[in-house]
This record gives C-alpha cells, structure tokens and sequence, in this order.
C-alpha cells in the first residue's frame, strides 16, 4: 500500500513536524497545534488513518469539534475499524464535513460524515481531496494519472519521485473547477495539487509505504514559504 499526500492550511496556524506526538511513542502522525489533532497518521499497531475536510462553504458550524481529534481517537484505540466507525456515526452530525480513510492490516474503509455511510475499499488506486471519493475534480483526475506513473507497473516504488509529483503546480481551466460555494478567486487558488499562495498554501507532503512484509515506512516534507528554506525532511520507520 502506498499512500501519498499534500496537507494544506493556513500558514500561521502552528503545526508540529511527523514524529511519535502520544507519551507511549506508537501513535506517529503530524501535529495540529491549534486544534491538538493531526491529518494523517499511523500507529505501531498496523492501524493507519487520514482525513480531508469536505469543502462546503457557507456550511459550517461554530464551536464544532476538532475533526483531526477523530484520527487521534483511532489510533489510540483497540477497536476495529468497523466498530470504531459505527460509534463515530452516531456523533458525527457535531463535526463540520470530513471524509476519512481508516485502516488496519488488510481492511481499509473510506467514510464520509455528509452521507453517513462507510464502505470497504477493494485493491485499487484512490484519490480524495475535498469532496467525495475519487469526485472528478482536474487535481484528483490529474493527481491520480501522475502517481501511476511512478506507482503502478514498477517493482519498486521510489518515495522521491512520488514527492516529485505532489510538487506539481499545473493550474486547470477555469471551466473545470468545482464550485463548492467558496468563490472562484478561491476555487483557482485550490485547484492547483501544490498550493502557493501568500498565507495559504501546502505546507508538507507526505508518503506511506506498506510493503508485504508489514514494514511500514513514513516521510513527511514539510515546507517553509517565506522563511528563506525550502523543506525539512523527516523519515520513520516502523516494523
């Protein structure tokens, strides 16, 4: 299993670089300062976790919990996937929209709390922004296309490359942008895989790698605009 992402935010809101953020040293994720949760992780017991917001604007509740506390709640927890996502169903209406992808061993599940359903997720190839599943927006059409190339049909998946594609900056036409409610100026500035804009932008890059060994491999690039420095490399490993 190969999982590769861009995390984007706000660039003044405080953020902790990939490392082991539990006492226990098994929970191994990025760190949310502001809101104490993370956006994707892993944990030493094979259980892997990532989440995206659903982009809805004009729909958002105030005082809503934290989303990325859910990914922390999952991989401090004991239970299974399934189990772990009925509970999270029946609360789910609090958060604001996120879609989740929850895993451990062979079973991976995708959820979305704007419809409330989970689904097992088949071998495959996947992308997700911020709509629904593989939702054919022109950064997840042409994200998907560019991973394959270095993903599929290979004997060895080479992380620097993957990296590579999740630096692309190819701007779509402004006739096959997503209208989410957000305005158009905005809707421009996200729709590019890499974002680079004065106070908004990707912040890191991420790739997991699973192999059939159970070896599990996590680099995080994490990005500095504006400081001068281009990225910072973290890499783990775990057995």
């Amino acid at each position: 299993m190969v999982v590769a992402a861009n995390r984007d935010e706000f660039l003044q809101r405080p953020t902790a670089p990939l490392d082991f953020i539990d006492q226990n040293k098994c929970i191994l994720a990025g760190l949310d300062l502001q809101g104490g949760g993370t956006w994707l992780g892993i944990n030493r017991d094979g259980k892997i976790a990532a989440l995206t917001n659903y982009r809805e604007g004009g729909r958002q509740l105030e005082n809503a919990p934290s989303r990325g506390e859910i990914l922390r709640s999952y991989l401090d927890s004991k239970i299974s996937v399934v189990d772990f996502l009925d509970e999270l169903s029946g609360k789910a209406s609090l958060f604001n929209g996120f879609n989740l992808i929850l895993g451990e061993g062979d079973d991976l599940f995708y959820y979305t709390n704007r419809k409330n359903n989970y689904a097992r997720l088949e071998p495959g190839f996947y992308g997700l922004s911020n709509h629904f599943l593989d939702t054919p927006w022109p950064k997840v059409v042409r994200g998907k296309e560019l991973l394959k190339a270095v993903m599929v049909d290979t004997d060895l998946v080479e992380t620097e490359k993957i990296f590579d594609q999740l630096r692309d900056r190819h701007r779509p036409q402004d006739g096959l942008l997503p209208d989410t409610g957000i305005g158009q100026e905005w809707e421009r500035l996200l729709g590019t895989i890499f974002i680079d804009s004065p106070g908004y932008g990707t912040r890191s890059s991420a790739v997991i790698t699973v192999g059939d060994d159970g070896k599990t491999t996590f680099t995080e690039l994490t990005y500095f605009p504006g400081e001068g420095r281009e990225a910072e490399d973290a890499r783990f490993s775990l057995n």
